[in-house]
């Protein structure tokens, strides 16, 4: 006998969980649905939080923060162990599926431990871990079951050596010398988190630049701080192959001829939707080569009872951005009018240093004709930057001509993730160049780098 629900969440990630209560909030009946032990989705256990409590963990141990005071060689610990990191990271984790479980709790929220597959548009099997199953049945439904890191055949993964940004997180010894194979937003993550504890890190992707929907301008500054950190790139190179040596050392040869041996690589290009068993052809949905799910402007897919939202139906795939999916999914499920800024969103790279973005790029600016004026804040030469001992990091800001609205706020830097969300605001309120020459920002902060910033561009156009 199957038990009727109004809306099943496939997956208990950031879009999952938001979802799941905002239906709830709405009056109706929900149950989530999560292949795992525990609730979290990949955003708890192997993505975003791990990823960035692995990164703060670092940063204090290594003393990162205070080098620009007590030079390069200072450290809070010596001799830091896999075991210093592990440790951190499981206290968060821990904390967060037990914080996940409350609020699922709170708002009524059933949740279920197996692995769903579509049945028809009406029903879902759940398989459970003894191997017994269950059906559901439901009106409405949300696909949020994640990604998983792409793993092409050719690379001998083999879980020390040979590695995924999954298994990174697992690590029993930290490496002495990393190759990471792609230079988007996790590749760069986890190569300056690694460059941080004094491992020699190698980065290869065969673009010939990195992150590249970022203003150049920062990019330019960032790609100056790697160097500077003796971080080697290696753009417009693809690799031809990966082998590992008997004394344990990886060789990794490129197809331009070049070799690069290291104890690690670490392939961080790209990753796949957990498309692959949920019976989607019983329902009429088709995913692309990379498992992702196609949707509407209300994350409602080709069925028009079936939603998806999240990492699963591709960019831009970020935490924040998935729980405003599923809190649109479930209210557009719903027939619940809820306005949503959803297209204007900040960008957060989670890298040593933060880069953090939200707006239009001066590139963006140009190819759409609108004439812009820059401002830019260096956090050196802010007295907040002094204290920190900040000897890099900027703010650039972008400027109508037209009418002064601010249209893009971008920034390298300590703190880049936060304060981007100053400018968020103002731009969502249609603030413009006044707003900052007029308002009063605390001093001594970083903060204070917007006003620095807006009166750089109120000089160009005051010209």
């Amino acid at each position: 006998m199957s038990k009727q629900y109004d809306f099943i969440v496939i997956g208990s990630g950031p879009a999952g969980k938001s979802a799941a209560i905002q239906a709830s909030k709405l009056g109706h009946s929900v149950l989530m649905v999560e292949k795992n032990f525990e609730v979290g989705g990949v955003s708890v256990h192997s993505g975003t939080i791990p990823s960035k409590t692995l990164r703060e963990a670092v940063l204090f141990l290594t003393g990162w923060r205070q080098r620009g005071f007590y030079g390069l060689n200072y450290k809070v610990k010596q001799n830091i162990g896999s075991e210093d990191l592990h440790h951190r990271l499981s206290y968060t984790l821990d904390h967060e599926v037990e914080v996940l479980r409350h609020q699922l709790n709170r708002n009524n929220v059933d949740t279920v431990n197996g692995h769903a597959r579509f049945r028809d548009q009406d029903s879902v099997s759940v398989t459970l871990a003894d191997g017994s199953e269950d059906i559901y049945q439901a009106h409405y439904f949300l696909v949020c079951a994640g990604t998983r890191p792409f793993r092409p055949q050719h690379i001998p993964f083999d879980g020390e050596s040979i590695i995924d940004s999954d298994e990174i997180l697992k690590l029993e010894k930290i490496p002495k010398s990393l190759l990471v194979v792609g230079a988007g937003v996790i590749g760069i993550e986890y190569a300056t988190i690694y460059n941080a504890l004094d491992t020699e890190v190698t980065v290869v992707d065969s673009k010939n630049s990195i992150l590249d929907f970022v203003d150049h301008e920062i990019i330019d500054e960032f790609t100056h701080l790697l160097r500077d950190a003796n971080v080697t790139l290696r753009l417009n190179e693809t690799i031809d192959s990966i082998e590992k040596r008997k004394d344990g050392k990886v060789v990794t040869r490129l197809q331009s001829g070049k070799t690069i041996i290291t104890e690690m690589v670490l392939f961080a290009a790209g990753r796949q939707g957990h498309t692959d068993d949920l019976g989607l052809d019983n329902v009429g949905l088709t995913v692309d080569k990379r498992g992702r799910i196609q949707v509407n402007q209300c994350y409602q897919t080709e069925n028009p009872r079936i939603y998806a939202a999240g990492d699963v139906i591709g960019f831009p795939s970020l935490a924040s951005t998935s729980m405003e999916q599923g809190r649109v999914a479930a209210c557009e499920a719903f027939d619940t009018n809820q306005p949503s800024q959803n297209k204007l969103f900040p960008f957060g790279i989670y890298a040593v240093p933060e880069i953090s973005m939200v707006g239009l790029t001066e590139q963006e600016c140009h190819l759409q004709g609108i004439p812009c004026e820059i401002g830019t804040a260096r956090f050196r030469e802010l007295a907040r930057g002094q204290i920190m001992g900040l000897k890099a990091g900027m703010l650039k800001m972008l400027f109508s001509i037209e009418d002064r609205k601010l249209l893009g706020v971008h920034i390298v830097g300590e703190g880049a993730t936060e304060l981007v969300h100053i400018g968020q605001a103002v731009i969502a309120l249609d603030g413009t160049l006044d707003y900052f020459i007029q308002s009063v920002f605390n001093y001594p902060t970083l903060a204070e780098a917007y006003k620095v910033a807006a009166l750089d561009a109120w000089n160009r156009m005051s010209v």
